[in-house]
């Protein structure tokens, strides 16, 4: 490169004016420099992709030299990140909307409340006009269709709920806080109910369970499920109780979400964007990350193998992502890695949205073929710690990456995504385009309508409580115990006591012998789980 020649590390962060660069970001020359003409050709791809911007190149945005991201390379999951303010929920919107308009389903978390504006037209404005000046954009604003949901009907949207006993021990662990220790305990007692046909459809259902498993008539069970001693038991009781005193218990119970309805698109062929507001929950960051967790693990389990598709069935943006890995156990560490690396091949891409790459855990990380990465901050010994790691993180680069990532401006970002054969792109810095949709929310009034008017609000409108583990348990207490009928003769041996199975410890005490009369087809029952301890469909 020549001295004349714009160098890499001379990347500058605002915004210029629309013409500031002679109209197409060239060179008196005609041509974009060396350097910068070897990043422009990494995004030349010839299938259908997505526009994330132009260029920037010697603090000027060039575009002529347009950064996208392949479709076909978005199940290979991804990362946005950035400081706060940085842009990175209008990255959401931008790529959201282009996904919609290819006929990709999108499911957005919006935990600040400002995503809902993915439903109406943007509003032109002298801001838009030359951020689209700058970029080579031709900005129409556009509505996308959207459906808007709400966890257990707190909030504005549709209530979205799950079964205690579909949400499975490993997830409800994190949202009770338990140690290792008691989420292997949590684990025997959904073994226990699954087996005995106790259906666990709230957070009622599984404290009855454990408050049977407690009590005088229970401890006979309590002892034939290894490893579950008294004191465990009585730990998950009281942090059950604390759980549903602190107004949790609407989350679980019927009707459960179909996560299929997630895959659904509209009528005029684009993409369903699926938001659910949570606003209303902000304050309880653990439960809805991972609620968040739930519906990815159930996806999984319920689609099939396609391998590589043309385009994603799903793209699910994981907001808030450093909540999901904070004091989470090696169990459910393993559990989400091996849902990432699987999930890929069933259609489903994955972008995790958080502050800085460090937030996700390396084996994870490892799997998040494309990259936006807004502005980091470096004001503290820990930032710039931070900074290094992150830049660790990127393939080798033209640019100053440490320079680079500390100077860009709002709504600018370091890109790398995979290209059509899977390699990474060289590193650009990127002016990202402008949401053709509304960036902001929309009316209150206008929110409330769409909810209301969606054909799925009656569906899962009401909380239904049906006859489970509860009333079941309820029953049996006032029940008298029935009298075991005398063997035959020739069975009368006793098996040895460490080759009886669960299921012949369970069945073979009173109790259960009361209880089985309101169970009916459902004893012996096992519900099969998979990844998480979660249900199988």
């Amino acid at each position: 490169m020549s001295d004349s020649e714009p160098k890499a590390g001379d990347q500058g962060g605002g915004s210029g004016p629309s013409g500031s660069d002679g109209g197409a970001g060239l060179t008196p020359g005609g041509e974009l420099p060396a350097e910068a003409r070897e990043i422009a050709a990494g995004y030349a791809f010839t299938g259908p992709a997505l526009d994330l911007g132009a260029l920037v190149w010697d603090g000027t945005s060039r575009p002529g030299a347009q950064i996208r991201i392949p479709l076909t390379m978005l199940n290979r999951h991804g990362l946005v990140a950035g400081a706060t303010g940085t842009g990175k929920t209008k990255t959401l919107q931008l790529v959201a909307e282009q996904l919609s308009a290819q006929g990709v389903p999108v499911f957005l978390a919006d935990v600040k409340g400002d995503l809902s504006g993915v439903s109406a037209p943007g509003q032109d404005g002298d801001r838009v006009r030359e951020r689209a000046g700058q970029v080579g954009q031709e900005w129409t604003g556009t509505g996308f269709p959207c459906e808007f949901y709400a966890l257990g009907g707190i909030g504005t949207g549709i209530p979205l709920r799950a079964t205690v006993t579909s949400f499975g021990p490993v997830l409800l662990s994190k949202v009770l806080r338990l140690n290792q220790t008691q989420e292997q305990s949590l684990g025997l007692i959904f073994h226990y109910a699954d087996q005995k046909g106790l259906e666990l459809y709230d957070l009622k259902d599984l404290r009855a369970v454990v408050t049977f498993l407690t009590s005088p008539e229970g401890k006979s069970e309590l002892k034939g499920i290894g490893g579950l001693s008294a004191a465990t038991a009585g730990v998950i009781l009281r942090s059950l109780t604390t759980f549903e005193a602190q107004g949790m218990g609407d989350f679980f119970g019927e009707p459960e979400y179909d996560t299929s309805e997630l895959l659904r698109t509209a009528s005029d062929g684009r993409g369903l964007v699926s938001v659910l507001e949570l606003p209303a929950v902000q304050d309880k960051p653990q439960l809805f990350s991972t609620f968040l967790m739930w519906l990815l693990a159930d996806l999984f389990q319920a689609l099939p193998e396609v391998g590589d598709v043309e385009k994603p069935k799903l793209v699910f943006f994981f907001d808030e992502a450093h909540l999901l890995f904070k004091d989470a156990s090696k169990a459910f560490l393993e559990s989400i890695t091996q849902t990432v690396r699987l999930i890929r091949s069933k259609g489903v891409g994955v972008f995790f949205v958080t502050q800085t790459p460090k937030d996700v855990p390396g084996d994870v990380l490892a799997q998040l073929g494309n990259r936006v990465q807004h502005a980091l901050r470096a004001y503290t010994p820990d930032d710039q710690k931070a900074l290094r790691a992150t830049v660790k993180t990127f393939p080798n680069a033209a640019y100053d990456l440490e320079e680079l990532l500390t100077s860009l401006g709002t709504g600018e970002a370091a890109v790398t995504v995979l290209s059509e054969n899977g390699a990474p792109t060289p590193v650009a810095a990127t002016r990202l385009r402008a949401p053709q949709s509304l960036m902001g929310p929309v009316a209150a009034e206008a929110l409330d309508a769409a909810v209301r008017g969606s054909s799925l609000y009656g569906r899962y409108a009401d909380a239904v409580d049906r006859e489970s583990a509860y009333e079941k348990l309820r029953a049996a207490e006032s029940a008298p115990a029935a009298a075991p009928a005398p063997a035959p003769a020739s069975s009368r041996r006793a098996a040895p006591k460490e080759d009886e199975s669960l299921v012949e410890q369970v069945v073979g005490s009173g109790v259960f012998k009361s209880l089985a009369r309101s169970m009916g087809t459902q004893l012996g029952r096992e519900i099969s789980r998979s990844l998480f301890g979660t249900r199988r469909r």
